[in-house]
């Protein structure tokens, strides 16, 4: 059995994404907008309305052959499930910030509640030849709710984010409830060799202290989740015209630019990323006034109180650097805070001579795939990628660095400024070879091809 021969898809995310504007909506709305098409089906999710406001029934819509299923949720709930257990909770567990971790008994069982709320909606809809395809770390006790509805469609699992090393899951509380919830699932995928390792590993230790309660165990694979290259290419030489007045003025004046697009998260190191430009000046001072650095930071989650914090320290850190470094005439760091719309950011990419990726952790980072697919191939830019993003395991090309070492970012930004065209092309056109190979439409291919060769879930096994 292939992906083709699956009965209807059925998606289900925490939000539900803008079918209506795929490309305009990021790597997940991309990578399964087509799957959605090719089979007819259903995408459940919150739709944004809360039911102690009176709004208590899902909101349907029709796109296309997609039905959106936008349920409601308490709202209390939806803050403890959210902000609290996904976000102050998972986040910074699995990425690797134990530090960062606020656990309170009550986003545990507002996460529970809404994992079941979820699953309840969607079991009204469910046909028995449904597929299921399970996004993210906000619905990692879906399948077990959904098992004990009584389903035994196939329900996969996709994982976008880091699964952290055992010496950091089983610190958790209530780390046996993940692995448990994640047992459910027919298949369970993850971005990186990295994190499926992790994740068996975790299976293995709790195993041999006698944690796990589960019968079963999932099929655990790598899915590396790619981009449309084409068709972000085309959107980059499309909105080329749109900053076609800065890159001439960058030009007269010399300038060449080093770009970073990130959302504003701890996890993304962009502290340690200004360091390290503020480091480049210093190491490398033939280089000021030839060089600007724009960084757009989009505003995310601003009502857990890490976020916050970071945005102080990145401003300052901004402030600091470029109240040392400017004069009347340069500003070394552009820093913008808010949303920016993704045709504007590609055009940015492909007027950038340096793409930034500096992450302390990150599951995939699409950015750094949609830098390669912007650029022009007859005079490309260089990709500066952390060994902690999941897309340095595909992408060696890139110049390599660990962000946790600012004089190494620093000069692996002043290699690639300085790097001759020929190398520049070579290292590209290996890039530009691999995201293509590896681009969304394989990535979901793979998934639902995979789950299509698993037999039907014996609920007596779960």
């Amino acid at each position: 059995m292939d992906a083709s021969s699956l009965g209807r898809l059925v998606v289900v995310s925490n939000r539900i994404g803008d079918l209506g504007n795929p490309s305009a909506s990021g790597g997940l709305v991309v990578g399964i907008a087509d799957a959605l098409a090719d089979h007819g089906g259903m995408w459940l999710g919150f739709g944004g309305q809360f039911s102690d406001e009176g709004h208590d029934r899902p909101v349907i819509r029709r796109v296309g052959g997609v039905e959106t299923v936008g349920i409601a949720l308490p709202a209390q709930d939806y803050s403890d499930y959210y902000n609290g257990f996904a976000n102050s909770v998972l986040w910074p567990l699995f990425h690797y910030r134990l530090d960062l971790v606020d656990h309170r008994p009550e986003f545990l069982a507002a996460y529970r509640r809404v994992n079941d709320t979820f699953a309840a909606a969607l079991s009204a809809r469910l046909r028995s030849d449904d597929i299921v395809w399970v996004h993210d770390y906000h619905l990692l006790l879906l399948a077990p709710a959904l098992r004990r509805l009584g389903h035994s469609n196939r329900i996969g699992f996709f994982l976008h984010i880091p699964f952290p090393p055992p010496d950091i899951f089983l610190a958790a509380p209530n780390h046996e409830d993940i692995i448990d919830g994640l047992a459910a699932f027919d298949i369970v995928g993850f971005q990186t060799q990295t994190d499926l390792d992790n994740y068996r590993r975790a299976v293995a230790a709790m195993r041999k202290q006698g944690e796990p309660s589960q019968q079963a165990e999932p099929v655990s694979a790598v899915f590396p989740i790619g981009i449309d290259v084409e068709a972000f290419a085309g959107m980059a030489n499309k909105a080329a015209d749109d900053v076609q007045i800065d890159s001439m003025r960058r030009q007269i004046l010399g300038l060449k630019q080093i770009i970073g697009i990130d959302r504003l998260d701890y996890s993304k190191g962009l502290p340690n990323r200004m360091q390290a430009f503020a480091r480049l000046l210093e190491l490398h001072p033939d280089q000021e006034r030839s060089i600007t650095y724009l960084q757009i930071a989009s505003p995310t989650r601003e009502d857990v109180d890490a976020y916050a914090d970071i945005r102080g320290e990145l401003e300052a850190a901004a402030g600091r650097v470029n109240g040392r470094h400017a004069d009347l005439t340069w500003t070394p760091i552009r820093y913008i805070h808010r949303n920016v719309p993704r045709t504007r950011l590609a055009g940015l990419l492909k007027a950038s001579q340096v793409g930034l990726v500096t992450p302390l952790r990150d599951g995939m980072n699409l950015v750094a795939k949609e830098y390669v697919a912007a650029q022009d191939p007859s005079d490309p830019g260089v990709l500066v990628l952390s060994r902690f993003a999941g897309a340095a395991e595909e992408m060696q090309e890139a110049l390599i660095v660990n962000p946790y070492v600012t004089d190494e970012v620093a000069h692996a930004i002043d290699t690639a400024l300085r790097m001759p065209i020929d190398e520049r092309r070579s290292r590209h056109g290996a890039l530009l070879r691999r995201i293509e190979k590896n681009d969304a439409q394989a990535w979901r291919n793979d998934f639902l091809s995979a789950l299509s060769a698993v037999g039907r879930r014996s609920l007596a096994s779960t």
